[in-house]
């Protein structure tokens, strides 16, 4: 892949929204270190929207900014 293809820039809103992503995983991963036992159906299905919802937005808005 040559660097050209991916932008590394604040403003691509590819690249917002896998900061986000990434810092939201890493939020439900510490946050699921304190937790114990299984997760039922309903906390995964708020994680999920956990992790999408922030991403999503931010692509929104870096996309109306960019």
């Amino acid at each position: 892949m040559a660097d050209d293809e991916f932008s590394t820039s604040w403003t691509d809103p590819d690249y917002v929204a896998a900061v986000v992503a990434v810092l939201a995983v890493g939020a439900l991963a510490f946050y699921i270190g304190l937790v114990d036992g299984a997760p039922s159906i309903e906390t995964v299905l708020f994680v999920l929207l956990w992790v999408t919802l922030p991403a999503g937005l931010v692509y929104e808005i870096a996309r109306q900014w960019g």
